[in-house]
């Protein structure tokens, strides 16, 4: 009973609706992304896929778990197309730090076996709407408290080192909310990696945007760092300025500068941006840009739009799966000629590959097609 791609493609645009939310186990819901989605492990891949999205009432594709709650059962109008593992929670969740703060308000378990860590969970660009972007809801996980606003060097080191030691974990991501700093967050990372690599070897994803100076990948890769992810979310100056004018006063221009500096210092592929595929930018848009950061060397991960609760486009629609299709069906064969495939990465998202289809694809051209079901 083989998954597709082009069936996980549409359970990840589309949602699963959950028959027995009781049953449901452990979740992210509300605040920052990636969120408001369950893990879902299947043979050759862990997915998130949105389980609580206001649309997802309307999906053809539905989940349960089976009697004895060993497995997920997966329906596409009823009928059983495949089954999935769920992550457990994980064993670090239960400790928390000597002055009180839970472990899982530092970090969190995203897919299976990655950690991932908003450092500072405030952005100047976020409670201004004329500046943020309409998609995002990084500081509602610190009004819900469910984190806490800047996690120190110390803190991340010491829950990085549990959830290594406890649970298994294999990589982590840092990402950050967008400080006043020319550096754009880079500063704190720097900080925040050096920690972590002084108790634990794992390696390290960092995310910000691009930094006024090019010095600072360097710096980034001397603390500790291994791959970096500057991510466009929107690729056209259009979409850019509709969806998230702060941002877009970083221009292009300096991404794609930024962007070939990076590879210099972290090596081709090692280098990644989101790109959230459904904002306005138009198919060719993508695909176009996506082609133009592989010759960079960097990789496009091109993931579906899930609309978040609490953000301007909570109700924007999600995308079609047949563009998500015909986009990875072109990006999968370029990533593979270009020999930047998710799995030779050294760390970050698109090594997780969980929240987009995109690395079913590549292996379907290097190694055939797969199945992904258990």
């Amino acid at each position: 009973m083989a998954l597709s791609s082009q069936q996980l493609t549409k359970i990840q645009t589309q949602g699963l609706r959950w028959v027995d939310e009781g049953s449901l186990g452990l979740t992210r819901t509300g605040g920052a992304g990636p969120t408001d989605h369950k893990a879902f492990n299947f043979v050759s891949q862990t997915s998130m896929i949105p389980v609580f999205n206001e649309q997802i009432q309307h999906s053809p594709f539905s989940a349960k778990a089976d009697a004895n709650h060993e497995q997920v059962l997966i329906f596409e109008n009823e009928k059983l197309i495949a089954k999935a593992a769920m992550p457990g929670r994980p064993k670090f969740y239960d400790l928390t730090t000597e002055d009180g703060i839970p472990y899982w308000k530092i970090a969190t378990l995203h897919s299976k076996d990655v950690l991932a860590t908003t450092v500072l969970q405030e952005c100047v660009r976020y409670r201004n709407r004329d500046t943020s972007c309409q998609f995002c809801a990084i500081e509602e996980s610190l009004k819900n408290g469910k984190t806490i606003a800047h996690k120190t060097p110390q803190q991340l080191a010491e829950v990085a080192r549990a959830a290594v030691e406890l649970d298994g974990v294999t990589q982590m991501i840092m990402t950050t909310g967008t400080p006043r700093t020319l550096d754009r967050g880079a500063a704190v990372l720097v900080d925040s990696a050096r920690a972590v690599r002084s108790l634990v070897d794992i390696p390290i994803q960092a995310q910000c945007e691009p930094p006024d100076d090019d010095v600072w990948f360097q710096r980034l890769k001397d603390a500790g760092v291994d791959a970096l992810g500057m991510h466009l979310e929107a690729v056209s100056d259009r979409v850019r300025k509709n969806i998230m004018p702060g941002k877009a006063s970083v221009p292009l221009s300096r991404y794609m500068s930024a962007f070939k500096a990076a590879v210099a210092v972290f090596g081709r592929g090692n280098v990644s941006t989101y790109i959230l595929a459904g904002l306005g930018d138009t198919e060719d848009e993508i695909v176009a840009m996506s082609k133009q950061l592989i010759e960079l060397g960097v990789y496009p991960f091109v993931v579906p739009f899930v609309p978040v609760a609490g953000t301007p486009l909570e109700h924007h629609p999600m995308p079609g799966a047949d563009m998500l299709d015909r986009i990875f069906k072109q990006l999968g064969p370029a990533l593979v000629r270009a020999g930047i495939q998710s799995d030779s990465l050294k760390a970050g998202c698109a090594k997780c590959g969980a929240c987009s289809s995109l690395k079913s694809y590549e292996q379907e051209v290097a190694h055939g097609p797969a199945a992904v079901c258990i």
